[in-house]
């Protein structure tokens, strides 16, 4: 009754394959007296999200929507670093805060979508509605602090989420332990983003951070109740993995735009030893996601979405230091400058670490697979540091990368023939 007159009724989600997917619950609004009346006249009922055979949860097309106007967000974020082959401190770390802000509103739509997974009338509006903040974020960008767009869309994203939560709550004893953990952290959260608003530009940018380190510390802090509703295990991965994939396309995007319209021999073959690096990332990232090896152990959902953070931002700053180091091969350029190697080595270094970090949600690596994280980091390590000259410095990590790929590769087929033998929880 309670769930009826909350405008929802609840059906639950069939187990998967491993019965890992019992507690899930479906919020639905075919129960609304209005609200369901209005959307079935105007042909808006909507269907339970797509599943393949085996009964998995797939992204929605909906879901595969809001995503489009984050692609633009990360363009953003990266043109505030310029074409400057020497940014400052300063300037990457505002980039990596706003990048952190971007993924952060992107991930709670997510996390909410893996545990209620409703594709009716009213959740339809309510993410569009989240999305039209999306992109008054990705117009304030370029101007924060000074305009007050970033933290109105902002609010706008993270206040949809809120109501979704509060439309869930009601839905099971279970869904009201959940939603509260993220309804008093992200709440707290979104009152201060919402205090920003009338204080002076030099101070919005500290309660930025304070707002943020509350609301990402919300799920750890919450990690026992989160534990007991694990996330579909199958969809969490997937898009996540979507999103990684749109800020390589973001790398792809600066390499491109990097090459001149009528490039020299020289210049296409720069640009393709570049591609090679952000072909290899995502040859590597995908290896592992297909290889499903962190599937049984991602109970909340915690650890895997936090390590992707600095994962993504580091792809993010790799692609901008490649594009970088193709304008300065077409532009001449005998030396690289050291902010710039010092940004590729720390990119590369980030994204190797991480990448150890998510196989040991699996299992404790091995002596092979931290040799081959120690080849990684050393490898690039050096070669940034010892060589100056672009085009040997391009294809020296370009074939660092390429031989760390093959290693990782080689070593994934291994653990996934392991986890494979190992007997069913």
């Amino acid at each position: 009754m309670a769930a009826t007159a909350a405008g929802s009724a609840v059906s639950a989600r069939q187990p998967g394959p491993r019965g890992d997917h019992d507690q899930m619950r479906r919020v639905r609004a075919d129960g609304a007296q209005g609200f369901g009346w209005l959307a079935g006249r105007l042909g808006l009922r909507g269907q339970a999200p797509r599943t393949d055979e085996a009964g998995h949860r797939h992204a929605t097309w909906l879901e595969l929507f809001l995503d489009i106007i984050f692609v633009y967000a990360l363009a953003a974020v990266v043109a505030r670093l310029g074409n400057d082959p020497t940014p400052s401190p300063r300037a990457v770390l505002a980039v990596i805060g706003l990048f952190v802000v971007v993924q952060w509103a992107w991930v709670g739509q997510v996390y909410y979508d893996t545990r209620f997974d409703p594709d009716d009338a009213l959740h339809r509006l309510l993410v569009l509605g989240a999305l039209v903040g999306a992109g008054t974020m990705t117009l304030g960008v370029d101007e924060v602090p000074e305009s007050v767009l970033l933290t109105i869309g902002y609010l706008i994203v993270r206040g949809v989420l809120l109501l979704l939560y509060l439309r869930a709550r009601t839905t099971s004893p279970m869904a009201r332990s959940v939603t509260s953990v993220y309804l008093i952290g992200f709440g707290a959260g979104w009152l201060i983003w919402l205090a920003s608003l009338a204080a002076p530009n030099t101070l919005r940018p500290t309660l930025w951070i304070v707002a943020m380190i509350i609301e990402l510390a919300t799920p750890w802090v919450g990690k026992g109740r989160l534990n007991r509703w694990p996330v579909d295990n199958r969809h969490l991965p997937e898009r996540i993995g979507q999103f990684t994939i749109i800020v390589l396309g973001s790398a792809l995007a600066n390499l491109l735009f990097a090459v001149p319209d009528h490039p020299r021999p020289h210049m296409i073959v720069a640009a393709g030893m570049a591609f090679v690096v952000p072909a290899a990332v995502w040859w590597v990232y995908t290896t592992f996601v297909t290889t499903r090896l962190t599937q049984r152990r991602l109970r909340g959902g915690q650890a895997y979405g936090y390590l992707h953070i600095p994962l993504g931002g580091s792809l993010l700053l790799l692609g901008w230091a490649l594009g970088q180091v193709v304008r300065l091969i077409d532009d001449n350029v005998d030396r690289l400058p050291l902010e710039l190697r010092l940004l590729l080595a720390a990119s590369v270094v980030v994204w190797t670490v991480c990448g150890l970090a998510l196989y040991w949600l699996w299992s404790r690596p091995s002596g092979a697979r931290l040799a081959i994280t120690g080849y990684g980091v050393i490898s690039v390590s050096v070669i940034t540091a010892t060589v100056r000259e672009p085009r040997l410095m391009l294809l020296l990590l370009s074939a660092a990368i390429v031989g760390y790929a093959v290693l990782l590769t080689r070593r994934l087929a291994a653990a996934r023939q392991e986890s494979a033998d190992e007997p069913e929880r």
